[in-house]
């Protein structure tokens, strides 16, 4: 029995409301490895943009690339709004142990230490890489 590749669409970002890049992928955690470690070259690289913020999965390589397309045109206004109707916290999907977030009643500390994966926006930029 095999397995069904999964594609992602994805926005990636270096702190709340910061530079934003969005690419596609047939291994998000891979590629997100490559960004941390900076060994994905590009504008991702030059701009220290290390922190997932949104995705979508999709069947085909064919249907994220068109997604990733299409959003590369899009205002960032519209762009922002799109993270923030997922992820309105900014956290940092990489990084957080569960997504979405648990329910805050029934698993308090799990739940805090999820909101312990969001993006800071005063951090300089400098202290950011």
């Amino acid at each position: 029995m095999g397995y069904e590749l999964i594609f992602h669409t994805y926005i990636i970002t270096i702190a709340k409301y910061g530079t934003l890049y969005i690419g596609h992928t047939d291994s998000m955690n891979l590629r997100m490895e490559q960004h941390i470690a900076g060994t994905f070259a590009g504008f991702s690289k030059q701009y220290g943009l290390k922190h997932l913020v949104w995705y979508e999965m999709f069947g085909s390589g064919d249907e994220a690339f068109k997604r990733e397309r299409q959003l590369k045109e899009w205002k960032r206004a519209w762009k922002i709004e799109l993270i923030e109707d997922l992820n309105p916290e900014w956290i940092d999907l990489h990084t957080v142990p569960m997504w979405p977030l648990p329910d805050e009643n029934l698993y308090p500390d799990l739940y805090a230490d999820c909101l312990t994966h969001r993006l800071d926006p005063d951090v300089r930029r400098d202290e950011r890489r």
